[in-house]
């Protein structure tokens, strides 16, 4: 079966050009071709004029006459020089011999994102990776096809230093900063390429942790953290299994069994969702087993390190069974992968893999925020442009009140989630060089999950309400913007669910005696302490401090209530934590604009919802189950 594509050449009209192509192999270049063929039609009713009196009235074909305004669709500029705020916080917070450094790899970074990544990233969107399992004659293959722009994503990635720079350390530990502003600049334009780089950074940093490593994790920590895109590696985490997502502990199937006579195990296990399918290596988690008759002998999860092709470039003995069909992130090929004997090698004692993937779960969580925070700014940049571009009722829609007043409260919104976002990147990089004081590692430990699970949320809100504005055009795949927000919506389950994090938060009250919000309460006494010198931000720090107060009494006085309360707890420690960097912003920046921002976030929303959600926590053991459950019949009664 195939499908035809006619397509006129815009510069000679009556040229036609067939063009066949297979239905079952190229279904993304399908799509591609009729977006393609659409564009050139377009080009061609535009530009193209015929002089009707030289055409003899009985030729009974004609072009449709489709009017002469077109919409001018908005533009993107250099995303660094064109984001005050991050600029502001640069030039403020950090050293000026480290800004001049950053400042100029991001200005110059920038301008390759307008000028190439970001229609790589496009194709990529428009090219999606596809499965050949077999070849004509029915040899299993398992070939996992990719485009070409997904490719070259790869090799900007090592070029620029994605990974790199945060292992490099050149400007100490300001480094882990520069690299996600960096990626914050990147994942917007990157067609998805930024979950590999997220799982490799991750799987980077759990090599260099580990105390004793042998010359197989160097040799693949130094391919992960190379600039050279000839030997630049990737990696995958391939942690969920049918049972479970989170419960990660009961869910692994997995076992591993060691070879008789070499130094490996070999794993067998169905792997459920594989994310960067096409890696060099992966990091996985199995249960031990003595031998391959004592499979009933469990015992805790071990961290395996595995690469996916033996050197004879075949598969590592598994088999890629589908690639799964997604709301979102198409452009990233996840599979499920069925492991049979795969080689694989000890990378933590027996049955400590979960400890030992802690510092993963900080950078991958890091990197969660990081696409959340810029697929925010990016889609109200190019709100911004577009209210100048498009005019409605006689006048362009920035001239509405309540146009920006729309695109004014998501504003404020991303500043505050950028700065808690490089916050926290600034927390990491000193505790990666033993610099951090030991408020600051308690305030990773705790803020770590509160960004992750914060950032997600709001981005699916903040996009959803950018959209928007755009009208009909928000809604056309065609226009480049419903991919960000079919993206957007992964955010709050990767890397665990808005409620795994919030019982994250809480576990980390016990872990740590609570001296998390200790913590927490000294730091936002300090970063407000200066700023109750300005009048217009008096009120500001009255309502973050009592709202810090109101945390830690709820936590003390109904220890009984936490898990119920975790959702609100988390948010409310966002939202004051938030207040504080924003109040503490201002007072560095002295910006007109940063001072709105501060004091509307402060004053005008609630910072603490458990202070008004408070009755509902002592009532809802009963009542929200018997609500929800009201009229549904178990199949299992």
């Amino acid at each position: 079966m195939y499908r035809y594509f006619l397509r006129y050449n815009k510069f000679v009209l009556n040229q036609r050009k067939l063009i066949v192509i297979p239905c079952d192999e190229t279904f993304s270049m399908c799509n591609y071709l009729n977006q393609r063929v659409c564009s050139s039609l377009s080009e061609v009713n535009k530009n193209v004029n015929i002089n009707e009196s030289v055409k003899p009235n009985w030729i009974p074909f004609s072009q449709a006459k489709q009017g002469e305004f077109y919409q001018q669709k908005p533009k993107l500029d250099n995303p660094f020089l064109s984001d005050l705020p991050l600029r502001r916080f640069l030039n403020y917070h950090v050293p000026s011999e480290v800004k001049n450094e950053i400042n100029k790899d991001l200005e110059t970074f920038g301008s390759r994102i307008v000028g190439e990544i970001d229609n790589l990233g496009w194709e990529c969107e428009l090219n999606l990776p596809y499965l050949r399992t077999q070849d004509a004659w029915g040899v299993r293959v398992d070939e996992l096809i990719t485009c070409s722009a997904w490719q070259k994503q790869r090799n900007i990635s090592a070029e620029e230093g994605l990974i790199a720079i945060a292992y490099e350390r050149e400007l100490n530990y300001w480094s882990r900063l520069h690299q996600i502003c960096k990626l914050y600049l990147y994942s917007p334009s990157s067609g998805l390429y930024s979950c590999p780089v997220a799982m490799t950074d991750g799987a980077a940093k759990t090599i260099e942790t580990l105390s004793e490593k042998r010359e197989l994790f160097r040799k693949a920590y130094s391919y992960l953290t190379c600039r050279d895109p000839a030997k630049f590696w990737t990696s995958g985490q391939w942690m969920t299994e049918r049972r479970g997502g989170s419960d990660v502990a009961n869910g692994t199937e997995t076992i591993a069994i060691p070879d008789k006579e070499e130094d490996f195990f070999r794993l067998y296990g169905y792997k459920w969702f594989t994310s960067a399918a096409d890696s060099n290596m992966a990091l996985t988690l199995a249960r031990e087993h003595p031998s391959e008759t004592n499979t009933e002998d469990k015992k805790g999860l071990t961290l395996f390190y595995l690469e996916t092709r033996n050197e004879d470039g075949k598969l590592n003995n598994m088999q890629l069974i589908r690639l799964k069909n997604k709301l979102g992130t198409r452009q990233l090929p996840t599979a499920e992968i069925l492991l049979d004997g795969s080689i694989a090698y000890k990378m933590s004692e027996t049955g400590a893999g979960i400890s030992v993937i802690s510092h993963m779960l900080n950078i991958t969580r890091l990197h969660n925020a990081v696409s959340a925070v810029s697929c925010m700014r990016r889609i109200l940049m190019l709100a911004r442009d577009y209210s100048q571009q498009r005019v409605a009722f006689g006048q362009i829609i920035a001239n509405f009140p309540l146009h920006m007043q729309v695109l004014s409260r998501m504003e404020v919104e991303i500043r505050g989630s950028l700065l808690l976002l490089l916050k926290v990147a600034i927390l990491l990089g000193k505790s990666e060089l033993g610099a951090a004081t030991v408020d600051e590692l308690l305030l990773l430990r705790l803020m770590c999950p509160v960004l992750k699970m914060y950032t997600a949320k709001q981005a699916v809100s903040v996009v959803s309400e950018c959209l928007e504005v755009f009208g009909g055009q928000g809604y056309m795949e065609d226009s480049r913007l419903p991919v960000i927000f079919r993206d957007s919506q992964v955010l709050p389950i990767w890397e665990g669910t808005t409620s795994v994090m919030s019982m994250d938060v809480i576990r980390s009250f016990s872990k740590t005696r609570y001296e998390v919000l200790s913590a927490l309460h000294r730091s936002v006494i300090s970063s407000i302490e200066n700023a109750k010198q300005n009048p217009d931000l008096k009120d500001a720090c009255l309502k973050v401090e009592t709202s810090t107060k109101r945390i830690t009494d709820f936590v003390e006085k109904f220890p009984h209530l936490l898990n119920v309360a975790a959702k609100d707890i988390s948010f409310s420690i966002a939202r004051t934590y938030i207040g504080a960097l924003l109040i503490e912003n201002v007072w560095l920046t002295k910006n007109s604009t940063d001072l709105t921002a501060a004091r509307r976030w402060c004053e005008v929303q609630d910072l603490c919802p458990i202070q008004h959600n408070f009755s509902s926590y002592t009532e809802t053991m009963n009542n929200d189950s018997d609500m929800v459950m009201d009229g549904y019949k178990s199949s299992t009664l």
